[in-house]
């Protein structure tokens, strides 16, 4: 089969090109037919705006709590049930400190064995009589009076200088007695004398406790005694 022959270029009719403009419409008019030209300058104006505005941090609004949740919580303590627990916990801690040392000047100095419960009833004579000096005398904001009749700017004062001659008795009272009297006196004596020594000085401010024991060692080197 031959090739066909191309057609001769003089057979091909040369027309103008049509100058009338396009027929249809253009992306042009579509696009703003659509309104994309407004669109995009609104677009441009908010970057504008975002781009010239402060820099405003948000703070997040708290909503207040509901009604129920303020009717879950606990209603606090009064001045009198604060004033009860801290008594209780100060009682407690110095009752175990009393047994404490009365079980081991018992195991020092007693030739028998322990007897329990009399160290028990011991100790529960000292809840007694502890709690109800650290229910007196101790600091709380339901008990700000020490002293009737005295300013109440020199309520705290009073209440130092208190403590303050009681750490210093007590410390030199038990050193004394651990080395001059006998066993049975030191097995009767020291362990309350002891426990009232520690709770003054916890009670008081830091330099005044740093003052009652400086006083105590001071007597301690004088008389010449040591610590047994």
């Amino acid at each position: 089969m031959g090739r066909k022959r191309a057609e001769s270029p003089s057979n091909i009719k040369f027309q103008y090109p049509d100058r009338s403009g396009p027929k249809e419409k253009t992306l042009l008019e579509l696009a703003e037919e659509r309104g994309l030209f407004a669109q995009a300058q609104k677009k441009q104006e908010e970057n504008d705006l975002k781009a010239k505005a402060p820099n405003i941090t948000k703070i997040p609004i708290t909503k207040p709590k509901a009604k129920d949740d303020q009717d879950n919580e606990p209603p606090p303590l009064s001045p009198g049930a604060e004033r009860f627990l801290e008594t209780t916990l100060y009682t407690m801690s110095i009752t175990m400190l009393h047994f404490t040392l009365d079980v081991l000047v018992q195991n020092q100095y007693s030739a028998d064995r322990i007897v329990w419960p009399k160290v028990c009833m011991r100790a529960l004579q000292a809840l007694f009589v502890f709690g109800l000096l650290i229910y007196t005398l101790h600091a709380h904001s339901s008990n700000p009076t020490i002293l009737p009749g005295l300013p109440a700017r020199f309520q705290n004062h009073a209440r130092q200088v208190i403590f303050l001659v009681t750490s210093v008795c007590s410390g030199c009272y038990l050193i004394h007695i651990t080395n001059t009297y006998g066993y049975l006196a030191v097995m009767k004596q020291a362990p309350p004398v002891g426990c009232l020594w520690v709770w003054s000085v916890v009670e008081l401010e830091l330099p005044w406790a740093v003052l009652s024991l400086a006083v105590a060692g001071t007597y301690l080197k004088v008389r010449g005694y040591d610590i047994k």
